[in-house]
């Protein structure tokens, strides 16, 4: 995990095994998946409530790159702390499990697809050109990939402007989805040539 575990307590004393217990949850889903970026788990005990005994709730919350957030809520009636809280906060952690597993494998299925030479081609949505950096786009799944100007083949980064389409590679880098490789198809204003034909500059009003 890029961040340290955080656990919080509302209306509700910390507690050394409770502390112990999530830590280890926590390793687990930093196992499952090599990119975690962080972890937050809050564990409190509602006020007024209308049950019998004490609700507690169980909340943990997980972030991937980029911007994802996965978030298992469980909640329970505990008489006893030491027999009905962990519990609830197993499940809460089972459900951000479940979902990691689903986002790890469609992930993984994205970056098959994109190795068999699918959904290859993708647009520049925003560029950072002091900083050297970018990010495209797949218009099929909307996924966005980051490149580095190093990536750019024939060193094609200054050509670059949102909207031009490219071709890439991708992989999954330490951040996320990134692009290893990026070539420029085609860029606004100008028509991709056929073989053996030379680029023709269209007039300023093509879009109109």
């Amino acid at each position: 995990m890029q961040v340290p575990l955080e656990i919080t307590y509302h209306h509700i004393s910390q507690s050394d095994w409770i502390d112990e217990y999530i830590k280890e949850r926590a390793e687990h889903l930093d196992n499952m998946c090599d990119n975690l970026i962080s972890c937050r788990v809050i564990i409190e005990r509602e006020q007024h409530s209308q049950h019998t005994g004490n609700l507690y709730r169980a909340q943990v919350e997980v972030s991937l790159p980029p911007k994802k957030h996965l978030i298992g809520d469980k909640k329970g009636v505990v008489e006893d702390m030491h027999v009905q809280l962990r519990p609830i906060i197993r499940k809460a952690f089972e459900a951000v499990e479940k979902q990691l597993k689903k986002e790890t494998a469609r992930r993984r299925g994205d970056m098959k697809q994109h190795e068999n030479g699918y959904e290859s081609h993708a647009f520049v949505v925003r560029l950072f050109t002091e900083e050297g950096y970018g990010f495209i786009k797949s218009p099929i799944d909307g996924q966005e990939y980051y490149f580095h100007r190093n990536a750019v083949l024939h060193d094609d980064f200054e050509r670059l402007h949102p909207g031009t389409q490219v071709r890439f590679e991708a992989e999954m880098g330490e951040k996320g989805p990134q692009a290893s490789t990026v070539q420029i198809i085609d860029k606004p204003g100008v028509r991709v040539p056929e073989e053996g034909e030379e680029a023709i500059e269209q007039p300023e009003d093509w879009k109109k």
